[in-house]
């Protein structure tokens, strides 16, 4: 889907750097002696990889910390998370991330995953909370084995309601890819860009949410668990969507704000038995 209106005109202010920070974040798993194990970490800038004790649980659970505080415009963060065969890694945030007011620059987001023969990778961050004005870009680029199970969820609150505020204008632009085998079986791009509140009010985009979440779940056999989902996204003060094809089950979500948002998702998982990383539902 991709939607593109009124460019918003920034006024960048001069003599502003181009870049306030950059940060990379890159976590490879390997199974040894049955488990799930970080063999190689690289942080670079202000992020960072947790890994905090988990009980009962089979996978490997890292969480992406940013000692910036937050993402303003000119900021460059990549990551990227390698589950190589066999393996079980799941990744969130320590908190939703703040995407702050630009003068002008665009906050650049680029996320690399991969998933080996046999592995399971979740990619789930908490919420990004957008600030009026904000301006991001986000890549997402995935290869998945034929036989390995990506779960991909990606969210985005327009504003902290609770605090009064409204995200008036900036610029959201996101693109997805996702190979299969080698194989392209999911191409998605989304761009708002200039009137943010206004286009959000219109009925054939957001009718009025101000949150709103992508999970896009790779797995044979997926297909088989999309009643189950629908049955799940069920609920008050939230609308969502959800199809399944090709070893793939995409949902969309909708929502009044953070809280409604958070519980689709976590309804969402739970239809798909795919357990979230435990520092997401917290």
């Amino acid at each position: 889907m991709s939607v593109d209106v009124s460019p918003f005109d920034a006024t960048a202010a001069a003599g502003v750097s181009a870049l306030r920070t950059e940060g990379r974040a890159h976590l490879k798993t390997e199974r040894i002696a049955g488990q799930t194990v970080a063999i190689d970490i690289d942080e670079e800038g202000p992020l960072r990889v947790r890994f905090p004790r988990v009980k009962a649980s089979s996978a490997l659970e890292g969480v992406i910390v940013n000692t910036g505080g937050g993402v303003a415009g000119g900021d460059r963060l990549s990551f990227e998370i390698e589950a190589t065969e066999g393996t079980n890694v799941a990744v969130t945030s320590q908190a939703a991330e703040k995407v702050y007011r630009s003068s002008g620059r665009d906050a650049e987001i680029a996320v690399r995953l991969s998933a080996g023969e046999g592995a399971k990778l979740t990619w789930a961050p908490q919420e990004s909370i957008l600030f009026n004005r904000a301006r991001v870009t986000r890549t997402i680029e995935a290869d998945v084995a034929a036989d390995a199970t990506l779960t991909i969820c990606e969210s985005v609150v327009f504003g902290r309601t609770a605090m009064g505020e409204t995200v008036a204008a900036g610029m959201l632009k996101d693109r997805w890819r996702v190979r299969r085998g080698g194989r392209l079986v999911f191409a998605d791009a989304f761009t708002l860009d200039g009137a943010i509140y206004r286009m959000l009010a219109r009925p054939a985009i957001a009718n009025g949410a101000i949150a709103a979440g992508t999970i896009v779940h790779v797995s044979p056999g997926s297909e088989t668990k999309l009643d189950g989902v629908r049955a799940a996204l069920v609920l008050d003060d939230v609308e969502a969507g959800a199809s399944a094809f090709d070893g793939m089950l995409v949902v969309r979500v909708l929502a009044e704000g953070s809280i409604g948002l958070r519980a689709a998702i976590l309804a969402t998982f739970s239809a798909l038995g795919a357990e979230p990383p435990r520092a997401f539902t917290l």
